[in-house]
C-alpha cells in the first residue's frame, strides 16, 4: 500500500492506538506524528490546541500523501476534529471515550473516566456521559500527571509506583466496577493501574473500536474491500515513520520506537 495511514497524539499515547490498527492492517505503511513540544495537551486552550494541530496534520498530509488520518487522542479530538476535517479531503477518525462499552459491561452501575482535565471538562464528554450512561453513576478523574508518567515508562522503563498510588487514590475510594481510560497514553501504563485498582476494576479503552473504524472508512475511500487475507500476519513488515516536533527526544524512547518497527524517527514542525 502506497499511501500511509497517519496516526497522531501529542506523545506516545497513540502508539497504543497504532499497535491496534497494524494488527488489522499490517499491509499499510504508517505515519506516526506526535506534538510532544506541546504535552500535555490537556493544559492547552482550544483555540492554541486546534490551530497548532490543523497546520502540523495538514502539513504532514500532504508530505506524505496520507490516506487517513487518526487522531489518536481524546483531548484532540474534542475539539480539533471539525477544523480538521474542514481542511481535508480525506477520512479522519477521532477517538471517543468508551462510556457506551462501559455503562453496558458494569454490574454495579458505578463508572468512571480517567481522563485528562480537558477531556474531563468538555461539553462533548458530557454529552455522551448523558447519552450512553444516564443509568450510571458516573465518577470522573481529570489527571494530566499521569501523561508525563506514561510518557516517562516508555523513555527510561521506569515508573513512579507511590505517586501512582497517590494519584489512583480518589478512583480506588470511588468504588467502581468498571475505569474508562479516556486517555490514549494511560493504555501504556495498563499493568500499573491493574496492579492499583485490583482485579475488581476492569479498564477499558477504545482502541480497537479505533482499528475497526478505520478499516470501514478505508474500505470505503478506497472503494474496494479490504479482504480478509490482506491481514495475514506473515506479511512483510510496513514502514513505519516517525516525527516529533520537540527540539529532540531522549535515547530510550528512540530505542523503543525503533523496537517497534519504526524504520525512520525524525524532527518534524510546520512551515511558516
Amino acid at each position: 500500500m502506497s499511501q500511509p495511514i497517519l496516526v497522531f497524539d501529542s506523545g506516545i499515547g497513540g502508539l497504543s492506538v497504532l499497535a491496534e490498527i497494524r494488527k488489522l492492517l499490517p499491509q499499510y505503511n504508517y505515519c506516526y506524528l506526535f506534538d510532544n513540544a506541546r504535552l500535555p495537551y490537556g493544559e492547552l486552550e482550544e483555540q492554541e490546541l486546534i490551530s497548532g494541530c490543523v497546520a502540523l496534520i495538514q502539513q504532514l498530509v500532504a508530505k506524505t500523501n496520507a490516506a487517513i488520518v487518526v487522531v489518536a487522542c481524546n483531548t484532540a479530538s474534542t475539539v480539533v476534529l471539525p477544523a480538521l476535517r474542514a481542511a481535508l479531503t480525506i477520512p479522519v477518525v477521532g477517538v471517543v471515550p468508551a462510556i457506551k462499552p462501559a455503562a453496558k459491561l458494569s454490574k454495579s452501575k458505578r463508572i468512571g473516566l480517567l481522563a485528562t482535565p480537558g477531556t474531563v471538562r468538555r461539553h462533548y464528554t458530557h454529552e455522551l456521559i448523558s447519552q450512553f450512561a444516564d443509568d450510571c453513576h458516573v465518577e470522573l478523574f481529570g489527571c494530566s500527571e499521569l501523561v508525563m508518567m506514561a510518557e516517562q515508562k516508555i523513555a527510561t522503563g521506569e515508573l513512579d509506583t507511590t505517586s501512582l498510588k497517590r494519584i489512583l487514590a480518589p478512583v480506588v475510594e470511588a468504588d467502581l466496577d468498571v475505569l474508562v481510560l479516556g486517555c490514549t497514553h494511560f493504555p501504556m501504563i495498563r499493568a500499573e493501574l491493574q496492579q492499583v485498582l485490583g482485579e475488581g476494576v476492569s479498564l477499558l479503552d477504545s482502541g480497537e473500536a479505533i482499528a475497526k473504524r478505520v478499516v470501514v472508512l478505508l474500505t470505503q475511500f478506497e472503494g474496494k474491500q479490504i479482504e480478509a487475507d490482506d491481514r495475514k500476519s506473515d506479511v512483510a513488515a510496513p514502514k513505519i515513520e516517525g516525527y516529533y516536533t520537540a527540539s529532540k527526544i531522549s535515547e530510550g524512547l528512540e530505542q523503543t520506537l525503533v523496537d517497534c518497527g519504526f524504520s525512520s524517527i525524525e524532527h518534524y514542525t510546520t512551515i511558516n
